[in-house]
């Protein structure tokens, strides 16, 4: 009586090719045309945004130089006539002066302030040393670049 052992025939076990890595799966398709479009999207807001990142540290520098009070409001009024041409297009700021200047503020976000007593030392300082220079002046710029975001190309 010879048993023979079954298992003895058998061909070793071979392991299995190795996965390849490309082509990747669907998800990881997807998974970057999502960062990729999350990308364009932070770079597109971020460049929208460099206008007003602009003129808000060009107020901060104004706001730490020591210049004259008339020195002061002159440059401030410029940087506002200037902000608000890149961030109003055609709202015809350009053109304004005086009151109707401090209404255009008032009406684009400056919340009635510009018109006020304090408003219009931007009127009246460039013209005259002997007056102080009110620093309310820069919180209220400030407050009106935050309010009034670029628009359109620039």
């Amino acid at each position: 009586m010879t048993t023979s052992d079954p298992l003895v025939a058998l061909k070793p076990l071979h392991d299995p090719a190795p996965i390849s890595w490309w082509p990747p799966a669907p998800g990881w398709w997807l998974a970057l045309l999502l960062v990729i479009t999350v990308g364009f999207l932070l770079y597109w807001l971020w460049k929208k945004g460099a206008p007003q990142r602009a003129a808000l540290n060009e107020l901060k520098v104004l706001e730490i130089n020591q210049q004259t009070p008339a020195m002061k409001a002159a440059e401030l009024n410029k940087l506002l006539k200037r902000y608000a041409l890149v961030s109003l297009p055609g709202a015809g700021a350009e053109a304004l002066s005086g009151e109707a200047w401090l209404a255009f503020l008032d009406q684009h976000g400056g919340k009635a302030k510009f018109s006020n007593k304090t408003g219009q030392a931007l009127l009246t300082l460039p013209y005259g040393d002997d007056l102080a220079f009110p620093d309310e002046l820069f919180v209220m710029a400030r407050q009106w670049i935050k309010a009034n975001r670029p628009a359109g190309k620039h």
